[in-house]
């Protein structure tokens, strides 16, 4: 980015600004007629770098949230920070934790030991996908390009303006599942590392290793958890960029009449049709490895809870009801935004279909109203007169029949490309959702009945 130096045209005040791609000039005389465009996107500003921050950049909030969960890979030392905190947070301190941690001989029956073990594999391997994930988007696209805010200034006005509305509040619901969860996991580690003892090599026993243990665990779980939440809430945000577009893509087919303006809605669901191409390849492997590890540690925790012969209470499961809990919560934010603008996108055919008879009737209307017109010079003519006799067939016109064509193909076009997000081709719609439900539900079903027969 070279900012060049401004320049005065005759009295007025001018500002160029060259970038990589784009070339951007701002007047301060937009009623002035210029070579320059006549509106400014607004959302798209490239003012600033990719990855700086900046007070006028609406992706602030999520830099600064970045740099704090130490995920910056803007630079060699924010990333050499980024893989030394996921090492330390992901790897590091949920294997000391699970060998320094004893149960001792005067406490309770309750095991909580077994169940604190079990759910660091699943929370451990969300943040390994999630970091992996958000690594290789920040090394090949960046924060802006994922977001899909560099394309944004072909959108309308209403896109623009809803899409700004979804960046403010995007840490929302992250917080909504951030925030209880870890208030609910504050109070079961208090309760736990007051009944257990931590003994670590060399480390004297004058030492509060129990506290120390405390923090480092809690830290490490609200960085893990905060990594799977906010890949989660990216892949919402894209989802609804695109739900947003195909809203804007039914008011474009509202406002379509003629041939010119089919080529226009081709040419714009062939936009969103790419983006959501792009979607679809970038998230696919973070949703099916979500969905591998939820499904093995969903049906690990059932069979140690059926195995185990001890009474459940938060005290020795706690640790298994938090971690389902953020774990499904994330995983149906993603389910739920893919199925939503999937369900938009197959909605498009009948928006479309109905747009095709709306325009092909108001036509006909327009014909038949013409033929009347033509019909009364001769219902007032003379009989014995041969200069009255007119041809009454009406013909419809190269145009309109060229017109009925167009608009066809694009209804025909539209049928055969109504998917939104795929996985490997197969659309994550409600079908889907159906399939896995019945398909996690028969897993349950069965380790239900072995654990009834064998009991």
């Amino acid at each position: 980015m070279e900012p060049t130096n401004p320049s005065m045209n005759s009295g007025d005040a001018r500002i160029d600004v060259e970038f990589p791609s784009r070339h951007v000039s701002f007047s301060d005389q937009p009623n002035k007629p210029d070579t320059a465009p006549a509106t400014v996107p607004l959302l798209p500003q490239p003012a600033y770098a990719r990855s700086k921050s900046s007070i006028y950049d609406e992706l602030r909030n999520f830099r600064i949230s970045l740099k704090w969960c130490a995920l910056d890979h803007s630079s060699c030392t924010g990333k050499f920070v980024s893989y030394l905190a996921f090492v330390l947070l992901t790897v590091i301190i949920p294997i000391a934790s699970s060998l320094s941690v004893r149960l001792p001989p005067t406490a309770s029956a309750d095991d909580p030991i077994s169940f604190n073990k079990l759910v660091q594999f699943p929370e451990s391997g969300h943040a390994a996908i999630a970091f992996f994930t958000l690594s290789g988007f920040f090394r090949r696209y960046g924060l802006r390009q994922l977001l899909f805010l560099d394309a944004m200034q072909d959108d309308s006005p209403f896109v623009r303006r809803g899409y700004a509305r979804e960046l403010d509040k995007a840490f929302r619901h992250l917080a909504f599942i951030l925030l209880p969860s870890f208030f609910v996991e504050f109070f079961h580690k208090i309760i736990f590392f007051s009944t257990v003892t931590v003994s670590i090599p060399y480390i004297s026993a004058s030492v509060p290793s129990n506290s120390i243990m405390f923090i480092a665990v809690l830290a490490s779980w609200v960085y893990r958890t905060g990594v799977f939440l906010l890949v989660c809430v990216l892949f919402r945000l894209t989802c609804e960029l695109q739900i947003l577009r195909f809203e804007g893509f039914h008011k474009l087919l509202e406002g379509c009449g003629s041939e010119s303006d089919s080529c226009v809605i081709f040419r714009e669901h062939m936009r969103i049709r790419k983006q959501l191409s792009v979607t679809s390849h970038r998230y696919r492997s973070f949703i099916i490895g979500c969905l591998v590890t939820i499904t093995v540690s969903q049906l690990g925790a059932l069979m140690l809870a059926l195995a185990s012969k001890s009474e459940k209470s938060f005290f020795n499961s706690g640790d298994v009801v938090v971690c389902s809990a953020v774990q499904l919560s994330g995983f149906f934010l993603c389910l739920l935004g893919a199925a939503r603008i999937t369900h938009r996108a197959q909605g498009i055919v009948s928006i479309a279909t109905r747009w095709h008879i709306v325009v092909t009737c108001a036509s006909c209307n327009a014909a038949e109203s013409e033929a009347w017109k033509n019909l009364l010079p001769i219902a007032n003519a003379d009989p014995s007169d041969d200069h009255s006799s007119h041809t009454l067939a009406s013909i419809p016109s190269s145009q309109d029949t060229s017109s009925f064509q167009t608009r066809q193909a694009l209804v025909t076009y539209l049928q055969h490309n109504n998917g939104g997000i795929t996985l490997f081709g197969f659309a994550l719609d409600r079908g889907l959702l159906h399939t896995l439900f019945a398909f996690e539900f028969s897993l349950v079903l069965w380790i239900l009945s072995k654990a009834v027969v064998l009991s």
